[in-house]
């Protein structure tokens, strides 16, 4: 009988990296963001990044190294499509050669479509909450259809749209800098409109293939557990943030509750069972309180359990990760953990995590949780957007100065694990190399 801390022999391990952070040498949405000084450093600018587009064929060699048999990299729009109705011909047969690279090495592609950034023209021409958006949306799906085909990769259209839609569209903290309700609204139900648009082409052009998204998800708690309306909010953020986008993806009805923010129900055409699996994104629990002042709600990170936060400020809680697994079960699809991760400067903490949040995943599928795959956050330190050059999710870490890739302590211990599928607590702290 298999150990309950034994992975099976077909599970999947892998990383993941979005374009705009590691490529290098992109103009879209995100470096006008930049340039309007509106990261937490005023002056942050991705620039060169950690110039991934040019050093791409020295770096699949590192995914293998890790034992990793899947890569998730995300298609950078701007990129091949630099003004509206003009491809970059020259791009598309880069991505394309990336692609058939990792394939060759025996590293399947996770192919994102969006991953937040945009074309430079997009938000002004053809904005997410205007029918255009899907008009220009259908062309770029149809060509990364066509980049794809022939190749055996899996597709998750959008990276975190709740994410996109609570930034970008609710607290104007990201491209395109909204806020407005009504707008956010119309820009969810597009979004999801632009998956069944996406997964449609794909299906079209490369036949039977594996699509879905990959959902942001947090554990949400109330910061006074007695209090009423910080249980309000609490269920209000799981049902809205965690599962509107799912559940919609599922019975094909887009439904919002958020008091004070938006509001509606709309049924979406194609969007029922639309899904060949739930790609989770999880990080951390967020702790809500209700203030008495506008938009009455405090999100906090707690240290209950003394393990200290991580390095962003997040609360370290692998048993939300498990939680939520055992959540995903209700919309009867396989689940893939498109991304987990810590920031953690020193490299000292990221064994400890990795073992604790596998442990979990373990445990959720002994309780008949469908998780097939785990790709970390991330290959390798990246621009972490709002954030930029302080955190540090890479395995690898990157001397910027270099370019250099860094092998870790917790590149050693994923190896053992990806390679062994036995789960054994790593060694202990003083006896890893800081990254």
């Amino acid at each position: 009988m298999t150990s309950v801390l034994e992975f099976p022999p077909d599970f999947t391990f892998g990383v993941a990296t979005s374009a705009y952070q590691v490529e290098g040498g992109i103009e879209n949405d995100w470096s006008d963001w930049e340039r309007a000084g509106k990261c937490k450093e005023a002056d942050a600018r991705c620039g060169n990044s950690v110039e991934h587009w040019e050093r791409f064929f020295d770096d699949v060699p590192l995914i293998q190294q890790l034992g990793a048999t899947a890569y998730r990299l995300s298609i950078e729009w701007a990129r091949v499509e630099p003004k509206r109705g003009t491809w970059d011909d020259a791009a598309w047969s880069g991505y394309r050669a990336r692609l058939e690279a990792l394939v060759k090495a025996g590293i399947r592609p996770v192919v994102t479509l969006l991953h937040f950034t945009h074309p430079k023209w997009f938000h002004v021409e053809t904005p997410w909450h205007e029918p255009a958006s899907l008009v220009a949306w259908s062309r770029f799906a149809d060509k990364c259809a066509e980049l794809v085909s022939g190749l055996n990769v899996a597709v998750t259209t959008l990276n975190e749209p709740n994410v996109l839609l609570l930034g970008g569209y609710l607290a104007g903290a990201m491209p395109p800098g909204v806020s407005d309700g009504r707008k956010a609204f119309a820009a969810m139900a597009n979004l999801v409109r632009a998956h069944v648009i996406a997964r449609q082409a794909l299906l079209d052009r490369c036949g039977p293939m594996e699509i879905g998204i990959a959902q942001n998800m947090l554990l949400f708690a109330p910061t006074r557990r007695w209090h009423p309306l910080d249980q309000a909010l609490s269920r209000l953020a799981e049902g809205n943030y965690n599962h509107a986008i799912l559940e919609t993806l599922s019975t094909g009805v887009l439904k919002l509750q958020m008091p004070g923010f938006t509001a509606g129900k709309e049924k979406i055409d194609g969007a029922a069972k639309s899904t060949e699996f739930t790609g989770l994104n999880y990080y951390t629990r967020a702790h809500l309180r209700f203030v008495t002042q506008a938009p009455f709600v405090q999100f906090e990170f707690l240290d209950h359990h003394a393990r200290g936060l991580t390095d962003i400020g997040w609360e370290w809680y692998p048993e939300g990760f498990g939680q939520i697994l055992r959540q995903l079960k209700r919309y009867d699809r396989p689940v893939w953990i498109t991304e987990n991760g810590l920031d953690d400067r020193t490299g000292s903490r990221r064994p400890q995590y990795l073992y604790e949040h596998w442990r979990e995943l373990l445990l959720a599928r002994a309780d008949g949780v469908d998780v097939r795959s785990y790709l970390h956050w991330s290959l390798m330190d990246n621009f972490e957007w709002l954030e930029a050059w302080g955190p540090k999710f890479g395995l690898y870490r990157v001397d910027r100065t270099t370019m250099e890739r860094q092998w870790t302590a917790a590149c050693e211990y994923y190896r053992t694990v990806a390679t062994t599928r036995r789960l054994t607590p790593p060694p202990p702290a003083e006896q890893k190399s800081a990254a």
